[in-house]
């Protein structure tokens, strides 16, 4: 089966291993499951294969066992397209090759690979498409390395681990390595040769061919650029069998070949080395086998393999959240029971943050160490703002997202998306935020318009909202009255002490939509925390106002039968928004003074634009939030979070007596947030 498999063979075939390697990795089992294995230990029968992993000395046995019985000989390796982490870290892979004709990087024989790409190439077009993306995604196999290359220009050396199995099996040696490099400077004389180490190397797990003892004075071991950075910066690219070299292939460098890769041979190479078998193929062949049809994907969220694209979906949310935290983060003002939390939302190429109290000691802290400071942005004064300021150190407020968890933050149910603003935060109008810039900013592209689109379809579709509590309602329209919703709030709020006018409280909401509104229907959707009893918010009165009050009722079922929002700063207003009902603002949200609502009490004059509404979603769904999925704990898009809420699964939570616990000692913060 090729890479665009969704599932495995009917009958799973029973594939017998002999390395602890495939017993121990879950994530390597699964693959191979959904790709219509049954891994087992023990001699094969009829029918049965040997797997063995690539021709490293552990497949040896496997091998054995094949020559013995005639089974047939599956290798399974590693994809083009793997993860974050180089595989020595443990981290799990993305993609595998599953291989039943050879390996591919052993031109002795044909491999499942080879055959691929000597085929008619079913796709171009795709192929294309294809080669584009990676590029403008800038993945590779790994991608732990951000920094930036050297001056254009130069000459690149691309060096690998020492003993390497493409190495050996591409009939090349350490040898050829010293050859490239003289190769290299006699052939380009008086240009700057850059040599790549490997990853492995540079996290010292294994030793490679270059140090700095063989480089001659001018030239550089680059360790830390991002690989297309690299490549594209090269005016002439020297490999052996490494990958890179291929991915300078789909740059369009000219590329000196001294092994035999499994992308020598097509014409595409300079080759020191013939393979008879190959003849000339077109990039787009070649792409198409290595990375559309020969490997097999996986997608994590699903659990189901998957295609080149949806792989390349999944590693472009993945691979930018870790880079995204590239400058090492002291954290401040977040409860214990965040922490961890907020941490893996944290945790990228500058390493885990610090959690430090009080405010003011995180902020010495971060000048002291060249660290960004990180607050929970109800914790943040103007105090801290200035004096952030003053020591230069850059400030970032947390706070949760705009598709939270299936439970409520009061109760100690972790969010699933949090926003880190530099500029300011979301609900407070006073100050710009990055927000207020992204929706009064350039409109985003058609690509990102039609996700944002198809976004909101689905978020409607799904009835999913915030916190997605409560139960069903049916309203009665008595008689054709206009149903007006308003959703009370959290007193307390920072979006109402900041965001609000003379209109700040849930009872002079429901007056003054009351007085607008004397003949609607008027229901009233109490906060859950303050339902709950978690909050300040009660309107013990409310049933004099308002023609029912829907306490604890499921808000995306109101909103599916309301024909207007009358809030402050409420959620629930943009959550009116996006299903196109009309909502009046007392307050001054993030979502208001665009056009797309009917402002009151309160004005913005920096938001002057008119964005679309799906510009709108693509701002505050897709562009200012960081997501990880509930389940797999990994970065994601707002599509998996949002399936994972549809799916009205529980994130967590601690119990109800520890969320009362927390409001009643808030104010200790020796007890929470030291």
């Amino acid at each position: 089966m090729d890479g665009d498999g969704t599932g495995g063979a009917a009958s799973p075939r029973r594939l017998c291993v002999y390395s602890l390697g495939f017993l121990r990795q879950r994530r390597v089992r699964r693959i191979l499951e959904r790709a219509g294995y049954d891994i087992r230990v023990g001699w094969p029968s009829a029918g049965d294969a040997v797997g063995v992993w690539g021709r490293k000395p552990v497949s040896r046995r496997g091998l054995a066992v094949a020559r013995r019985t005639g089974a047939e000989v599956v290798t399974v390796e590693d994809g083009f397209l793997r993860s974050l982490h180089p595989g020595v870290t443990g981290e799990p892979p993305l993609s595998l090759t599953i291989d039943d004709v050879g390996v591919h990087y052993d031109p002795s024989r044909p491999s499942r690979l080879e055959n691929l790409i000597l085929e008619d190439d079913p796709d171009p077009a795709r192929a294309r498409d294809g080669i584009a993306r990676l590029r403008a995604a800038r993945l590779s196999k790994y991608n732990t390395c951000t920094g930036a290359a050297p001056e254009a220009g130069y000459v690149l050396v691309v060096d690998q681990t020492r003993g390497d199995a493409s190495i050996s099996h591409g009939q090349a040696g350490p040898e050829d390595y010293r050859r490239m490099l003289d190769a290299a400077r006699a052939e380009h004389p008086g240009a700057r040769i850059v040599v790549r180490t490997h990853p492995d190397v540079v996290l010292g797990r294994r030793s490679g061919h270059f140090g700095s003892g063989d480089l001659r004075d001018g030239e550089l071991i680059n360790t830390a650029a991002e690989p297309w950075a690299l490549v594209e910066g090269a005016r002439a690219v020297y490999a052996v069998s490494s990958q890179l070299g291929y991915e300078a292939v789909l740059a369009g460098k000219p590329v000196r070949l001294f092994g035999r890769p499994f992308y020598a041979g097509w014409g595409l190479t300079e080759d020191e080395h013939r393979i008879d078998r190959r003849e000339p193929r077109t990039l787009e062949a070649v792409f198409s086998a290595s990375h559309i049809r020969y490997p097999v994907y996986y997608d994590p969220f699903a659990d189901q393999l998957c295609s080149f694209e949806r792989a390349l979906e999944i590693l472009t949310e993945i691979v930018p959240a870790w880079r995204k935290n590239d400058r090492p983060a002291i954290a401040t003002g977040m409860r214990l029971w965040k922490r961890d939390h907020v941490a893996r939302f944290l945790t990228g190429a500058g390493g885990p943050p610090r959690f430090v109290e009080p405010p003011e000691r995180a902020l010495d802290r971060a000048a002291a160490e060249g660290k960004r400071l990180v607050v929970w942005a109800g914790r943040e004064t103007e105090a801290l703002r200035e004096a952030a300021s003053a020591a230069n150190v850059p400030l970032a407020r947390m706070e949760d997202g705009f598709l939270r968890s299936v439970g409520l933050g009061a109760a100690l149910v972790p969010a699933a998306s949090l926003v880190l603003d530099e500029a300011g935060i979301y609900y407070d109008p006073s100050h710009e935020s990055d927000l207020e810039r992204l929706i009064g900013g350039p409109p985003p592209g058609d690509a990102e318009l039609a996700r944002a689109a198809a976004l909101r379809a689905s978020l409607v579709a799904s009835g999913v909202t915030k916190y997605n509590t409560g139960a069903d309602v049916v309203l009665d329209r008595q008689a054709g009255r206009r149903i007006v919703l308003v959703p009370g709030q959290v007193e307390d709020d920072a979006s109402i002490l900041r965001g609000t006018g003379t209109v700040r409280t849930n009872r002079a909401l429901l007056e003054a939509a009351r007085a607008a509104n004397p003949d609607a229907f008027l229901v009233y959707k109490p906060h859950p925390d303050v339902e709950a009893g978690l909050r300040d918010g009660a309107v013990a009165d409310a049933a004099s106002l308002a023609d029912m009050v829907a306490a604890n009722a499921d808000p995306a079922t109101l909103l599916s039968q309301a024909d207007e929002v009358w809030t402050m700063t409420s959620l629930m207003g943009f959550e009116g928004v996006l299903r196109g009902l009309k909502v009046v603002c007392y307050g001054m949200p993030f979502y208001a003074g665009w056009g797309l609502t009917e402002d009151r009490d309160v004005t913005c004059t920096r938001r002057t634009a008119r964005p679309s509404l799906d510009h709108l979603v693509w701002a505050a769904l897709i562009a200012y939030p960081r997501y990880r999925d509930p389940v797999t704990g990994l970065p994601c898009g707002p599509e998996e979070v949002l399936a994972r809420l549809a799916a009205r699964r529980p994130t967590g939570g601690g119990p109800r007596l520890l969320s009362k616990l927390q409001g009643l000692f808030a104010g200790w913060r020796g007890l929470w947030q030291s």
